[in-house]
């Protein structure tokens, strides 16, 4: 009795695991895909010198998440082309009693983003991606959304590197 009260134990434990995956989960039209090529990104909105910085976080992150090697063009499986194609704040709280005054802000970037493999077939894309983060307005509104313009962009690329990693 000790014995089959002991192989149930064991055999309830160990299939709690039976899904379970070691390694990345990578979707399976990206399988063959090991190392990436990240480019500047092409900039689309009125705003000087913003596709460096969003193309950088992007890197980080891919860095970051481990699932693609960063290359040059000519060595990559895949390459992504992208372009920033929106940048824009929208007022989300006002100065009580000033309905026209505003005391925080929702600030969006927004990228599409195709990945090309090395024989120029798309493997996926073209695909809009978003991210954000909000701010709360001191003296200057432009500084404060410059400020908060790379934590927007790092939630974009956090977007950005689980829907090709993770396929979602």
């Amino acid at each position: 009795m000790r014995t089959f009260f002991a192989a149930l134990v064991v055999a309830v434990g160990v299939s709690g695991c039976a899904g379970y995956r070691v390694g990345d989960v990578k979707p399976q039209y990206l399988k063959e895909v090991q190392t990436v090529a990240i480019p500047t990104f092409r900039n689309g909105t009125f705003l000087p010198r913003v596709e460096g910085l969003i193309t950088n976080t992007v890197l980080k992150q891919f860095q970051q998440d481990g699932t693609f090697r960063i290359t040059s063009e000519d060595k990559a499986d895949a390459v992504i082309r992208a372009t920033v194609v929106a940048i824009g704040r929208r007022p989300v709280r006002s100065v009580r009693g000033n309905v026209l005054a505003t005391t925080e802000f929702n600030l969006g970037v927004g990228v599409r983003y195709t990945l090309v493999g090395r024989d120029g077939k798309v493997l996926a894309g073209p695909i809009n991606v978003s991210g954000g983060t909000s701010f709360f307005v001191g003296s200057d509104v432009a500084t404060d959304e410059r400020q908060a313009l790379p934590l927007a962009a790092e939630d974009l690329a956090v977007r950005m590197v689980s829907q090709l990693s993770e396929g979602w």
